[in-house]
């Protein structure tokens, strides 16, 4: 008996001690996983923290394009809106030279307040004398007209006041009606009437344009005008006759491009 209880008792301490042993080895583990997983997360914070200061370089980049691209864009504008501004004298006095003479009992100019805001009413009158007028005898102030149309123009298509500018063409017109600048002066009258949806009286202003000054430059613009004036005022019919012979008497123009364009408009809007 003896003997069996001390063989018992040699033998009690192993399973304790093999149980301690397992218990060291999953703290060992463990740790060695929490090792792992804080080398993994440390690693892809670092990897995060590179990819945002690429993101970072990437997006400071893209804005400096952008700053250049903006400065290049607004300077192309102003670029496009100096030469819409001057280009209609500019190809005048390469076709026609200077100005002449004016006649010296020109009507008065309309006054500012001649028409409410923002539609002026005041009627078109009739195609001014053209320069070989025999009446015309007091020279005008070359530097004076152009300054005049030179207004007028900046005022409809830099300051988009088109009432105001309807009153400068139509001052520009009675002030220099021997002027060359008086076709493509009517014309931006009807183009300021058109604007503001006065289409009768922008109407009147192109036909003025047609019938007083035929072969002028702004012939195809003025008699698509004419098209689109008479579409806006119900007269659909006739406005489509008014595209067609644009298309036909103008081809290849940019007008006629134009009147292609919204005849098949009006076209798919009868479908």
């Amino acid at each position: 008996m003896l003997t069996v209880v001390a063989a018992l008792v040699a033998a009690t301490p192993a399973p304790v001690q093999a149980q301690r042993l397992s218990l060291a080895e999953r703290v060992t583990l463990l740790e060695n996983q929490a090792n792992a997983e804080n080398r993994s997360a440390g690693q892809a914070n670092l990897e995060a923290q590179n990819r945002i200061t690429q993101l970072q370089a990437e997006v400071s980049g893209l804005r400096n394009q952008i700053e250049t691209l903006t400065h290049e864009i607004e300077q192309l504008k102003q670029r496009n809106r100096d030469q819409y501004v001057d280009l209609d004298s500019r190809l005048q006095r390469l076709e026609g030279g200077e100005p002449v003479a004016a006649t010296p009992n020109s009507p008065a100019p309309a006054p500012a307040d001649a028409t409410p805001a923002p539609a002026p009413v005041e009627p078109v009158a009739g195609p001014a004398p053209s320069a070989a007028d025999p009446a015309a005898g007091v020279p005008a102030d070359p530097a004076a007209e152009e300054a005049a149309y030179q207004a007028a123009l900046d005022t409809l298509v830099e300051r988009f006041e088109a009432d105001q500018s309807a009153r400068m063409f139509r001052a520009f017109i009675n002030d220099y009606p021997a002027s060359p600048l008086v076709p493509n002066a009517w014309y931006w009258l009807g183009e300021s009437y058109y604007v503001t949806q006065n289409y009768e009286l922008a109407l009147e202003a192109f036909e003025s344009l047609l019938s007083g000054y035929p072969g002028s430059r702004k012939e195809a613009d003025a008699f698509l005008k004419v098209g689109y004036c008479q579409i806006a005022l119900g007269q659909r019919a006739a406005g489509e006759a008014t595209l067609r012979e644009v298309s036909s008497r103008y081809p290849g123009s940019e007008a006629a491009a134009k009147a292609e364009s919204r005849l098949r408009t009006l076209a798919l809007e009868n479908r």
